[in-house]
C-alpha cells in the first residue's frame, strides 16, 4: 500500500468532494486472476454480494477469495461521493470513499455469517479511520450489505462481537453497516489492484491477525478464521 498522499481521518463534505468523472478512465481485466471467474458478471443465479471494507483491500480481497463458497471478490471504492475516482485521488481523503471488496457468493455453500467470521476476525473495527499504520477515511471498516437477511445477519454479528470484543478488554466497534443501495455505486479499482496478492504474494498485507473469536461455537468450529501469509525472510 502507498503511504504519505495524505492521511485524512474526516470524511469530506458532499460540496468539497473531488469533481471525478462521467467514466471509468481505465480497463480491468474481466477475468478474476486467481478464481477464473467473471470480475463483473454475469454469474450464476442465485449469487449473492456483500461489500466489505477493513483496511487496503489487496488483503481483504485475497481473504475472501480463499474462502468457501465464494465466487468472485472485486477491490475497489464505495461510499463516497465522487463518481469514478481514481486510487490516488481515493487515497487523499477527498472522495469519501473507503477501499471496498465486492464479495460474490454461493449462498447454498456459505452463509453471511460464516463471511462475516472472516470479516471480523481479520481486522481491528474499534480504531476509526485506520487499520494499523494505514490511517484516512478509505481505511475505515464497514459493512454494505444488499439483502435484508444481510443486513440483519450484520447487526446481529457486530452486537455478537462487541460483547466478544468487550470481555477481553477491547474497545467500541466503530464499523459502518448501511444498505449498499443508500451508500451508492461501488466503482472498480485499477487493475493493478485486482488481485493483487496473487500477483505480488510478498506484497503488503495489514490483515490476517485476529484479537478475539467470533462466536466460533455458533458455526461448528473450534478456530478463528485464519489466513496463511506467505514467509518473508528476515
Amino acid at each position: 500500500m502507498v503511504f504519505g498522499f495524505g492521511k485524512k481521518t474526516q470524511m469530506p463534505a458532499r460540496e468539497d468532494a473531488l469533481r471525478g468523472r462521467d467514466t471509468r478512465p481505465y480497463a480491468v481485466n474481466p477475468t478474476h486472476v486467481v478464481l477464473g471467474t467473471p470480475l463483473e458478471g454475469p454469474w450464476p443465479d442465485g449469487s449473492e454480494v456483500l461489500y466489505v471494507a477493513m483496511g487496503c483491500f489487496w488483503g481483504v480481497e485475497r481473504i475472501f477469495w480463499k474462502q468457501d463458497g465464494v465466487i468472485s471478490t472485486a477491490a475497489g471504492y464505495m461510499g463516497g461521493y465522487t463518481p469514478n475516482p481514481t486510487y490516488e485521488e481515493t487515497c487523499t481523503g477527498r472522495t469519501g470513499h473507503a477501499e471496498t471488496v465486492r464479495v460474490v457468493y454461493d449462498p447454498t455453500r456459505t452463509s453471511p455469517e460464516l463471511l462475516l467470521k472472516a470479516f471480523w476476525e481479520n481486522h481491528d473495527p474499534t480504531t476509526p479511520n485506520r487499520q494499523g499504520n494505514d490511517v484516512g477515511t478509505q481505511y475505515r471498516s464497514a459493512i454494505y450489505p444488499t439483502t435484508d437477511s444481510q443486513l440483519a445477519a450484520a447487526e446481529d454479528s457486530r452486537s455478537r462481537y462487541q460483547q466478544a470484543l468487550k470481555e477481553a478488554g477491547f474497545g467500541e466497534i466503530s464499523t459502518e453497516i448501511r444498505p449498499a443501495a443508500e451508500v451508492g455505486p461501488f466503482y472498480y479499482a485499477e487493475d493493478y489492484h485486482q488481485g493483487y496478492l496473487a500477483k505480488n504474494p510478498r506484497g503488503y498485507c495489514n490483515h490476517g491477525f485476529c484479537q478475539v473469536a467470533y462466536n466460533p461455537a455458533a458455526h461448528g468450529q473450534d478456530a478463528p478464521t485464519k489466513v496463511e501469509l506467505p514467509d518473508i525472510p528476515a
